[in-house]
């Protein structure tokens, strides 16, 4: 039995003893983990449920990672936060570990990501995460709250050398190296169909400093026939126009942009999330065109799959 409507497969099909780690790209540590000083709370319901859940986030020691611990389930189930547990859903990313799901990850892994908190157990006391404004600016504020305490344990590191693409010439990523040793992530949208969204890019290099500014309040956007959609699906019927960007013809209906490119900056957020499913810290240059949550999972075990040396990295919780 699944706890949280899941099947026990990765995005890709590949069962996860035939997970591998080989070939070229793994660099040194560069910096120190962290996890967190405090506990922080974070409460809504789930945008696909329509379930309240409260969320917690905990400090947890170094080497551990980022673990979700399903505190209403009979022992307390836990999932880590790595791309093996992945399974393919619509619009969201889920994970399932001895089946036990958490759903709509993205954003929580997207907040922990982007403030380098790499240790620390999220305690839910439902499948899905909360919505909330449909960014991780809510994740992120607690995160901040709770403080942040280096640990003594060094971060291991993916650096690009070559390029990795993903996908085909609808949509994909591409995994660039650079040469300052930074992490980019750059997202290009277009809707060509759709004038209200049209073409946007956003390009982000990820720091903790500007992570809350830049890319934390970056918004779920939705089109009105999708969101209708779904409505008759019985899916979302807690969420409003006012909780995520629901756009028409002309634009997002009674909401406003937080930012002219917030829609691709959303999908860059995404990106960070999913990305941060690889349990280690990434180098290179990161370009998406159209591409979602199936293509990110994608990237990262392309990349998992051409590392090296990364065998005492956590494989299980």
């Amino acid at each position: 039995m699944i706890h949280g409507d899941c099947v026990a497969q990765d995005s890709n099909g590949t069962p996860p003893s035939q997970f591998a780690l080989e070939s070229q790209t793994l660099d040194i540590a560069t910096r120190q983990q962290a996890t967190i000083a405090s506990t922080a709370t974070v409460s809504g319901f789930g945008f696909w449920s329509g379930q309240d859940v409260k969320l917690e986030f905990h400090p947890a020691a170094a080497d551990s990672g980022i673990t979700f611990v399903r505190t209403d389930l009979p022992d307390q189930p836990t999932i880590a936060a790595l791309v093996r547990h992945r399974i393919q859903g619509p619009r969201r990313t889920t994970l399932v570990h001895h089946g036990c799901a958490v759903e709509m990850v993205e954003h929580v892994m997207a907040a922990l990501a982007g403030l380098q908190i790499d240790n620390c157990e999220v305690h839910v006391d439902r499948a899905e995460m909360p919505g909330c404004d449909g960014s991780s600016l809510a994740f992120s504020n607690a995160l901040k709250s709770a403080g942040r305490v280096v640990q003594t344990a060094s971060r291991q590191k993916i650096a690009i050398t070559e390029p990795i693409r993903v996908g085909d010439d609808q949509s994909w990523i591409e995994a660039r190296p650079n040469t300052d040793g930074k992490y980019r992530v750059t997202f290009d949208l277009d809707y060509p169909d759709e004038p209200a969204i049209g073409a946007q890019t956003f390009t982000y290099e990820l720091s903790p400093e500007s992570f809350e500014q830049e890319i934390a309040p970056a918004r779920t956007f939705v089109l009105v026939a999708e969101a209708e959609a779904l409505r008759k699906k019985g899916l979302g019927r807690r969420v409003t126009d006012q909780d995520v960007l629901v756009f028409d013809d002309i634009g997002p209906t009674n909401n406003t942009l937080r930012y002219s490119n917030e829609c691709a900056r959303h999908k860059a957020l995404d990106m960070i999330g999913d990305f941060a499913l690889a349990g280690v810290d990434l180098a290179g240059d990161f370009v998406a065109f159209r591409s979602g949550h199936r293509l990110n999972s994608q990237m990262v075990f392309a990349l998992l799959t051409q590392a090296t040396g990364l065998t005492s990295q956590r494989r299980s919780a």
